[in-house]
């Protein structure tokens, strides 16, 4: 095999390749002809001889000497009295270059530093200033005009492009992978192999088994459902079929809160924000207020829709709740005519997922009918945007902790998507494709990588998956989690263990964040002499 460095000589076909390779300096080699005719002096001064003569430009020609054969062949092939001369009949050359000229060459790419091409000559002159705009505009075509920009840049047309060099060092990742990060592609587009590994960069590893299991027997299997609460004095709540449980996180003991007459489903449950009270959304349309630290009830919230309440939530002393023919109420618990407000004709389907933000300006809900609304909780009269964008019933939704005017939510079975909305433009920003059935989102932060959202997933994978914001690549996962769809998730108070309960009548917790290192908020619920929000008569 002939060395990649060295120019084809020793074949007839490799000089044929090398000779039409380098026109410019084979040809000029090869070219036989009658001598170029004496160059004629003109002058300004003297008349033109004939009608046809060759007529002065009015400006002076800077010429280079090297172009001189050049410049009086074109000349006199403009002189109809001077006869052209004929053609010359080209030959291939079969001379070879000079090791000087092989090294300014290679075999693919002709040099044209020593041909004339790039020179100026009188045809390439700009136009003159009265010359038409037409014929100025063309000129920006021209050889001229191409040398100003390249002077004016600071360039040089003579230097030569894809010459040899040495080859530069490899690159530790495949450059799909750095091409995609500068344009913003999502990680999610790319294989799992090439993606930036963000999970290898985490200081908290993802655990592959739960710390700690607890028997959840009974429970419904409903996606739309949600029957798990973790409160701010690190409590939590669950709803078996017609009763409550609440499990204390801190001391490990576990007490019957409450048992709804008559079989009746618990089809909700909610913690206030200060962990002192819990509401209980029933099947019959009715909502329930105890107060968890006398273990009793103190009112019934009625709206007398007399369907089931699948969403509700709290902001301070109201809460909101949705019926499963989508409406949305609001009550002020404190008072003995509660209802405050009654939110129609947005969703034509279940309420299944509602939560206000974190300073109560905005709230969202999400229903069965693939529809998300976002509202301003000082004028809900209407919503400040829909969107349609999901393919399934939207449960999940989770506001951003760091970023008031970000939200995120989850689609169901036919959807799988995960949205990031900016609510105070309604824009979308960012989406997920997770593969799976979305039952809930959790912010969380990680000391290496920053924030992150968690999503639990039912069909068909059962996992838990973690991504990093803003990126979107997708930091961890928990593959099959459960032994049925993940049903519910929910963040312990200081953020850092996701519980999640599925079909399979277990209660499981997950650690996957750290404690952000900033002043640390102490929840309501621990202080012990704090004074309460609200009082309930």
């Amino acid at each position: 095999m002939a060395d990649l460095k060295t120019p084809f000589h020793d074949s007839t076909a490799s000089s044929f390749v090398l000779d039409n390779l380098r026109p410019s300096v084979s040809r000029k080699r090869s070219v036989e002809g009658p001598p170029s005719p004496p160059k004629r002096k003109l002058s300004h001064l003297e008349p033109p001889k004939t009608f046809n003569a060759i007529k002065r430009p009015q400006f002076p020609l800077k010429l280079q000497p090297a172009l001189t054969s050049s410049v009086s062949s074109i000349a006199d092939s403009r002189n109809p009295l001077l006869s052209p001369p004929k053609p010359a009949k080209l030959r291939r050359s079969t001379s070879l270059l000079t090791p000087a000229e092989a090294s300014q060459t290679d075999r693919f790419i002709p040099s044209h530093r020593n041909s004339t091409s790039n020179k100026l000559t009188p045809q390439h002159e700009s136009p003159h200033p009265n010359a038409s705009p037409q014929t100025h505009i063309k000129a920006q075509t021209s050889k001229i005009y191409q040398h100003h920009v390249a002077e004016a840049c600071g360039l040089d047309m003579n230097s030569r492009i894809l010459c040899y060099r040495p080859a530069p060092p490899e690159r530790s990742k495949p450059l799909s992978v750095f091409s995609a990060v500068a344009h913003g592609t999502t990680a999610q587009k790319l294989p799992s192999s090439l993606r930036p590994s963000l999970a290898s960069a985490r200081a908290k590893k993802i655990p592959t088994a739960p710390e700690r299991v607890l028997d959840a027997p009974n429970i419904v299997d409903d996606f739309y459902l949600n029957l798990v609460a973790w409160a701010s004095s690190n409590l939590i709540a669950i709803g078996l079929e017609d009763t409550v449980y609440v499990w204390n996180a801190s001391t490990g003991s576990v007490g019957l809160l409450c048992e709804l007459p008559k079989a009746m489903l618990v089809t909700s449950l909610r913690w206030s924000e200060d962990g002192s009270y819990i509401s209980v959304g029933k099947e019959d349309g009715t909502i329930e207020i105890w107060d968890i630290e006398t273990n009793s009830r103190l009112r019934t919230l009625s709206h007398g829709t007399g369907s089931r309440v699948a969403a509700h939530c709290w902001s301070s002393h109201l809460l909101a709740s949705g019926s499963r023919e989508g409406t949305i109420y609001h009550s002020d618990v404190r008072v003995n005519d509660h209802l405050v407000s009654k939110l129609e004709n947005t969703h034509a389907a279940e309420i299944c997922g509602l939560e206000y933000r974190g300073d109560s300006q905005q709230f969202c809900s999400g229903a069965n009918d693939n529809l998300v609304a976002v509202w301003d909780a000082r004028s809900t009269s209407e919503p400040i945007f829909k969107k349609t964008n999901h393919r399934a019933a939207v449960k999940a939704m989770a506001w951003c902790p760091f970023q008031n005017s970000l939200l995120a939510t989850g689609g169901g079975t036919s959807d799988k998507c995960i949205h990031f909305w900016n609510t105070s433009t309604g824009a979308r920003v960012n989406s997920i494709e997770t593969e799976s059935q979305v039952s809930s989102l959790n912010w969380g932060y990680e000391s290496k990588t920053g924030y992150e959202i968690v999503a639990t997933h039912g069909y068909p994978s059962n996992s838990i998956s973690l991504f990093n914001y803003p990126t979107l690549q997708k930091t961890g996962e928990i593959s099959s989690a459960h032994d049925s769809r993940v049903l519910s998730g929910c963040m312990s108070p200081d953020g850092t263990t996701l519980a999640t309960v599925a079909g399979d009548e277990n209660l499981k917790f997950w650690p996957l964040f750290d404690v952000r290192k900033k002043a640390e908020k102490e929840s309501l619920g621990n202080e012990k002499h704090m004074k309460r929000l609200m009082e309930l008569r």
